[in-house]
């Protein structure tokens, strides 16, 4: 699944074009690395995604198309 769709499905970030904006912006790193928009989520993958002064690290733990609203945050695992 695309790197922009995930932080949507998961409910991370709210809206599949703030995601993409983010990814361009280098807000948000792959493994320790800037990943663009189209990277294809694994799990086992961490992301760490800048907010202004936040930071959020969290870990996949499952890739899914569509979830619902309830079940978006059994998708990661926040590290920080």
């Amino acid at each position: 699944m695309r790197l922009d769709k995930y932080l949507k499905v998961s409910r991370i970030i709210k809206r599949r074009t703030v995601a993409n904006e983010a990814c361009d912006a280098a807000h948000v790193t792959v493994n320790g690395r800037p990943a663009k928009a189209s990277y294809d989520v694994k799990e086992g993958d961490v992301l760490e995604i800048t907010f202004g002064q936040r930071t959020l690290k969290v870990r996949v733990l499952d890739v899914k198309e569509f979830t619902a609203k309830a079940d978006a945050a059994s998708l990661y695992e926040v590290l920080n």
